[in-house]
């Protein structure tokens, strides 16, 4: 592939040019993972350096209580990883409508009772002890160091911290942690996280074993029960990660791979699939056309994602069916180039996040994800040892369907790692961040990528769109105002955004340009937030 360099957008990044790369979205996790990898570590150390770093300097994003994907590239082939947690075993129908009435649709948005298993600790364990070179308590070295020496906050995450207070700030362990002024720290002031740095110390000298059978895991039932919510320390003993195959899927001589159900990066797929029975490429790049093409493809995919998604042993359908390439034919054909629509589900035929990735001298290339789901996630911090919650609970449903809530369930997911190989072979690790923009930006990414050449940085900072509902997207303000004129002709509700951050995610790119020891890689990471890619 031979990518345009020069980059029509403003931006104050420009592509890393390395054949050891770390790219996140806050600079001192891509410099922990680059730490581990000038070590001796292998791309997988690097990352979960990185991720654990990330859990201290982007908690407004993910913390020690989150669940987490990979896909990886180990030099021979793809691995995927699901460490996504399940329900407690207290949670049914009942549990909920019980507590919160008859009337309640989903668990609640925050506190105890969103809070669902927490998997991305023991994703890492696995990761390193599969694939990893150095000792699990070293490669989480530098986010102990990070959460116990501080940092100055950077200005988009300080934003988002200060954003969220308002809501948050008197659930449990939340001030105590977050609040240590009593407000939120301002941009340049030094934040120390001692809890976290105590929780990452115990789940290094115990390789996670602590988290789910020991310590913290007690920690986190103690405090749990005591504000009213019934996750325990069984229910974090009975949780193991999942190996998975990832879903592929082929465009522009290239195919996008995924993680199955139970998360949404079969929404990509299916987009890309309806896509490609056009000529994207013959259409001007940011022009109404390519625009509006790609909306309405994303629309039909999510029709469907929304309707039969769920953990795999409850859905209707199959994943393959989903991509079946007969069916997405006959769903390119609704597409009216002139018109906006709102699609239903079609009948297939049966038959808050933090991304990062790393990659290294010896091929090894991991795509990671990480999640609190909203923002500080449930707003509950076990105060002992620092864990934030997540809420992924509130994404289970109360009402029957294959979402709906049952103990040791996996719920609907967003976060979604991706990868790109050509003639198997490993050509990018990449991801998006932003609950449901996350498929959007894969698809809108890749095409810029594959059918207009534009590099990896580009990509990254050329404008997008995001849509909602029935006819309703919201498009950043850098957007063509002569495109979004002619999209709101065709029917489209636009709504410009100023808030990048909030609406249109966040990625982080790293393309192989060649073999490793010789070319390396290109590497890019979004201006909308902190990040840096950082290379040797």
């Amino acid at each position: 592939m031979h990518f345009n360099f020069h980059n029509p957008y403003p931006t104050t990044r420009i592509p890393v040019f390395a054949r050891n790369v770390v790219s996140t979205s806050h600079p001192l996790a891509a410099q922990a993972g680059l730490r581990i990898l000038w070590q001796g570590g292998n791309a997988v150390d690097a990352a979960i350096a990185a991720a654990a770093a990330m859990t201290v300097c982007e908690p407004v994003s993910n913390g020690l209580g989150s669940d987490a994907f990979a896909i990886l590239w180990d030099g021979q082939q793809l691995h995927g990883l699901n460490a996504s947690g399940c329900a407690p075993s207290t949670w049914t129908p009942s549990y909920f409508k019980q507590k919160y009435g008859a009337d309640a649709k989903t668990p609640p948005k925050r506190g105890p009772d969103s809070i669902s298993v927490p998997g991305a600790v023991a994703g890492w364990v696995a990761l390193s002890e599969r694939f990893g070179k150095l000792p699990f308590a070293d490669v989480l070295a530098p986010a102990i160091e990070i959460a116990e020496r501080g940092y100055l906050l950077p200005i988009v995450v300080q934003q988002k911290w200060e954003a969220a207070t308002p809501e948050l700030g008197r659930n449990p362990g939340f001030a105590q942690a977050f609040l240590p002024w009593g407000r939120a720290p301002r941009v340049g002031e030094l934040f120390r996280f001692p809890a976290a740095a105590r929780g990452l110390r115990t789940i290094a000298d115990s390789k996670g074993a602590a988290y789910y059978g020991g310590e913290i895991a007690q920690a986190i039932e103690r405090f749990v029960k005591e504000h009213g919510g019934t996750l325990t320390a069984r229910d974090l003993a009975a949780y193991k990660p999942e190996w998975v195959t990832p879903l592929a899927r082929n465009y522009r001589g290239h195919t996008l791979h995924e993680i199955p159900p139970n998360g949404q990066g079969i929404a990509a797929q299916i987009a890309l699939g309806i896509l490609e029975k056009f000529d994207v490429a013959g259409l001007p790049v940011d022009g109404p056309d390519s625009q509006h093409l790609q909306i309405e493809a994303m629309k039909l995919a999510f029709a469907d994602v929304y309707k039969y998604v769920a953990e795999p042993k409850s859905m209707e359908v199959t994943p393959e069916e989903m991509l079946d390439d007969g069916y997405l034919a006959s769903r390119a054909r609704l597409i009216d180039m002139k018109k906006a629509q709102d699609f239903g589900a079609g009948n297939p035929v049966k038959g808050g996040t933090i991304y990062l990735t790393a990659a290294d001298e010896n091929g090894m290339m991991v795509s990671f994800i990480q999640s609190n789901y909203m923002g500080f996630g449930s707003g509950v911090v076990e105060p002992e040892f620092g864990i934030s919650l997540q809420n992924r609970g509130h994404g289970f449903s109360l009402q029957p369907g294959p979402n709906q809530v049952e103990p040791g369930k996996r719920p609907f997911h967003t976060i979604i790692p991706a990868f790109l190989t050509r003639d198997g072979q490993p050509v990018m690790s990449f991801g998006v961040m932003g609950a449901n923009m996350q498929p959007q930006g894969h698809m809108q990414t890749v095409v810029r990528m594959l059918d207009y050449g534009q590099n990896p940085q580009a990509a990254c900072d050329a404008p997008r769109w995001r849509y909602n509902a029935g006819l309703e997207i919201n498009a950043e303000q850098q957007m063509n105002p002569a495109t979004l004129e002619e999209l709101t002709a065709r029917g489209h509700r636009v709504e410009v955004i100023h808030d990048n951050y909030q609406d249109f995610g966040a990625g982080q790119f790293i393309w192989r340009a060649g073999d490793p020891k010789a070319e390396g890689y290109v590497a890019a990471s979004d201006s909308r937030r902190d990040g840096l890619a950082a290379g040797f």
